[in-house]
């Protein structure tokens, strides 16, 4: 028995500045608009992945990505091809800055946002998009 999909259904008070965030911010690709009772809205993305940590290795990320402990149980983690760009537009799309871009131990470039909602998000860009810590060139 497999699981053909992957989804996370977040329930937010400010529906339209959720939806400009995760859209615009983040650069998700809007799907369905449900507006049978209310309003949802899918996006999509080419893969998805749960990971499960526990307290002992979600420290040990956040020690990397921030220095100390802050992400709760749930945190987003969104692989994008420029990390600084990504981050740049989020900020306007109502994210606060968590930690500034760092260097991980496995070579990726990783940013901690808080979205709009609260929630802690992690931006990476790949090991193989990453040159000592800045975009490869023509990743820019």
């Amino acid at each position: 028995m497999a699981v053909n999909s992957f989804r996370v259904a977040l329930t937010v008070a400010d529906f339209d500045r959720a939806v400009a965030f995760y859209r615009d911010g983040l650069g998700l690709e809007p799907g369905e608009l449900w507006t049978d009772n209310g309003r949802g809205q899918m996006f999509g993305a080419e893969q998805a992945s749960l990971e499960i940590f526990d307290p002992d290795y979600a420290a040990g990320v956040d020690q990397i990505e921030v220095g100390e402990r802050v992400s709760g149980q749930i945190r987003f983690a969104f692989e994008v091809a420029d990390v600084r760009a990504t981050m740049a537009r989020a900020l306007q799309y109502g994210a606060t800055l968590v930690h500034e871009p760092v260097l991980t131990p496995w070579g990726d470039l990783n940013v901690r946002l808080r979205s709009p909602e609260g929630l802690q998000i992690t931006l990476f860009q790949t090991s193989n998009e990453v040159k000592n810590g800045e975009p490869e060139e023509g990743n820019e």
